[in-house]
């Protein structure tokens, strides 16, 4: 396997992303569309999620396809993102057909980074807004770090970001990743000098700090659980590929993708992490061995987020009212 052209997740063709962000209230919006609908589904692992319109994407329910997905900062209040995402995909005529009307299908989740050093004292909702201005933005191209729905995100000693990562496998099927990382736990081991992930690296693309030369089980030290108390978390990501898979299928995609987030964050999946993975497929390649190809593209989803996990904190950028440093900052680089 090796890494898409652009080691984004806009590499599974047909995707495109949008990203939107408020530096003065450290939150944002990242949105994942295409030009046409596309099959998605979801797993959810941590204990405290928050989202919209998750349950149509089960495999047992009617609705064939999304028309985008949303990750928001802003907690219960970032879910009003989709509307203002949903509204603009109205105007443009798209949505599931219901006789004479259309309908915009919009699943999201949110990341609590209410407590992250940003001016939350606003009068109306930004959200709706945010989530318009990432739509427009949509493109094949797009930033990493302190963007979009990872513009003010934290982990456990430093700041958190928005990551990307992809594969293309040996059947030249891709898939790819996106993710905008705010656990509870860290994404560096105790050192704090190396990434849990390191084993995944691609050609340098988060620092090529190596792995950890220490062992044990010790758990890493927590900046953020200390000034929180143990509030404010969740790692949402959308995995993707450009294989032909229905909703069931896509699921399964979804649930392998979590295995990432246990190899990148430690602890993962806690009471107080609404973890949760979303999962595309574009249809673009039919399988022709689905059980061996779902297995291979289960693994390259669970690779793929795990890297792009690390590369979000590896991009992240200071900014004033930051509480807790960069990575790099904290490196000396």
């Amino acid at each position: 396997m090796r890494p898409g052209p652009r080691n984004l997740i806009t590499d599974v063709g047909g995707l495109l992303v949008g990203q939107a962000e408020d530096a003065r209230l450290k939150s944002g919006v990242s949105v994942v569309t295409a030009e046409e609908a596309f099959v998605a589904s979801v797993a959810v692992m941590g204990g405290a999620p928050g989202t919209r319109e998750t349950d149509l994407l089960a495999p047992d329910k009617s609705a064939p396809g999304v028309d985008a997905l949303v990750l928001s900062g802003g907690s219960a209040f970032g879910l009003a993102a989709a509307q203002g995402v949903m509204d603009a995909l109205h105007e443009a005529g798209r949505g599931f057909a219901v006789h004479s009307a259309r309908v915009p299908l919009v699943p999201a989740a949110i990341l609590f980074d209410l407590l992250n050093g940003g001016d939350k004292d606003w009068g109306e909702n930004p959200y709706p807004a945010l989530g318009r201005r990432a739509l427009a933005a949509a493109g094949a191209e797009f930033e990493l770090g302190s963007v979009g729905a990872g513009c003010g995100a934290q982990t456990a000693m430093h700041k958190g970001g928005l990551g990307s990562a992809s594969l293309v496998l040996e059947d030249c099927i891709t898939v790819g990743a996106l993710v905008a990382v705010n656990p509870l736990g860290s994404v560096t081991t105790p050192s704090g000098r190396h990434f849990w992930a390191a084993p995944h690296e691609i050609g340098g693309e988060f620092g090529a700090l190596g792995v950890d030369p220490a062992s044990g089980a010790a758990l890493p030290r927590s900046r953020k659980a200390a000034a929180m108390a143990g509030m404010g978390n969740t790692t949402i990501a959308v995995v993707a590929t450009d294989a032909m898979l229905d909703k069931a299928q896509a699921h399964r995609m979804a649930v392998a993708a979590h295995d990432g987030i246990g190899r990148a964050i430690v602890p993962a999946h806690t009471p107080m992490d609404g973890d949760l993975v979303f999962a595309a497929a574009t249809g673009r390649r039919a399988l022709q061995a689905p059980g061996l190809q779902l297995a291979q593209i289960g693994h390259a989803a669970s690779i793929c987020l795990a890297r792009a996990i690390a590369r979000a904190v590896w991009e992240a950028t200071p900014a004033p009212g930051d509480t807790l440093p960069t990575l790099r900052a904290e490196l000396g680089l």
